[in-house]
């Protein structure tokens, strides 16, 4: 019989991500509800005692050389190792480029039902239901999943984080054997982003700039200081990054990333679905723009009917001497 949610934790170099906690508190609130423990599980990481404070009460650890890179395939492998071990009602993960890859051919090979992208997740009936939005964030759906375990994977900042505990979690160490299809393809290095801003994907706050911003020049001196006198994360449509204002890694949107910030603030973007795709789930929208009728308004929480040239640092003073 199934039983409790096990969540795949996330970290860097050992170092738990905020996904981690987020989703840990999560199950903590749906397992009152649909009964069972939480389960922490670490992927190429031998400790997480410290999960016991955001709600775990234990934690599966698989570490080795074949586990402490990116390869999905013995990560795809340690997933099916523990919920052979925990057969938990519902694995939680969240949604990323490592869940992307893996997650589907566990439920593909597990015979498992999965739904992706969810943002919000809630106990009905004795079981979670997820709810992700469809048609490029148009409309909401709530799935429900009949196997013996249902995957969810989750935005990021789709729900609080509350403040970890003095609580400590058991960890044991789960051991799994590979096959040589497991080890098929292997990432032979990693190189890390040279930034000092958090990645868009896990951002809280993001700042974005559309074709308007006219040059590179215009993008870093205009959305780059804006986003830091917020702490925010520089983001972009696909029109200043296909300008070449700056790199795809900052793309927002269908072809971009998806985003889900607590705050989203749109200079100079039109609105258009591509780009609404990628951001429209944030919980406030600002949207700076000339055209009173730029589609962007439709969606804005807060709209400003100005040239971003101009409010854009007045914005981003009152932010700095707010914050000081």
């Amino acid at each position: 019989m199934s039983d409790g949610i096990l969540v795949l934790c996330e970290h860097d170099g050992g170092v738990f991500k905020k996904t981690a906690h987020e989703l840990l508190g999560k199950a903590t609130e749906l397992s009152a509800a649909v009964g069972g423990p939480v389960i922490a599980l670490v992927i190429g990481h031998d400790g997480g005692a410290e999960l016991g404070g955001y709600g775990a009460q234990k934690v599966l650890t698989v570490s080795g050389e074949a586990f402490s890179t990116t390869n999905t395939g013995p990560r795809a492998r340690a997933i099916r190792a523990a919920i052979e071990r925990v057969r938990p009602g519902v694995l939680l993960a969240a949604a990323g480029p490592q869940t992307r890859e893996a997650l589907p051919r566990v439920a593909a090979a597990m015979g498992l039902g999965m739904a992706t992208e969810v943002t919000d997740l809630r106990a009905d009936g004795g079981q979670v239901v997820g709810r992700r939005p469809v048609y490029s964030g148009k409309a909401l759906a709530d799935v429900r999943i009949s196997s013996a375990t249902a995957i969810f994977t989750v935005r990021p900042n789709s729900f609080p984080v509350t403040d970890g505990g003095s609580d400590s979690a058991a960890v044991e160490a789960l051991s799994v054997a590979l096959t040589d299809g497991d080890l098929a393809a292997k990432v032979v290095s990693v190189e890390a982003a040279q930034s000092t801003v958090v990645d868009l994907t896990e951002a809280d706050r993001i700042v974005s700039g559309g074709r308007s911003v006219k040059s590179k020049d215009g993008f870093d001196n205009l959305i780059r200081p804006l986003a830091a006198s917020i702490g925010a994360t520089p983001g972009a449509s696909r029109a200043a990054v296909d300008a070449g204002y700056t790199t795809h890694s900052t793309q927002v949107g269908q072809t971009g990333k998806v985003v889900n910030p607590s705050l989203y603030i749109a200079c100079g973007i039109s609105g258009a679905i591509q780009h609404l795709a990628g951001m429209r789930t944030s919980r406030v929208i600002v949207a700076i723009n000339t055209d009173p009728e730029a589609p962007i308004f439709q969606h804005a929480t807060y709209g400003i009917v100005g040239d971003m040239f101009e409010v854009g640092p007045k914005l981003a003073a009152a932010f700095e001497k707010a914050l000081s």
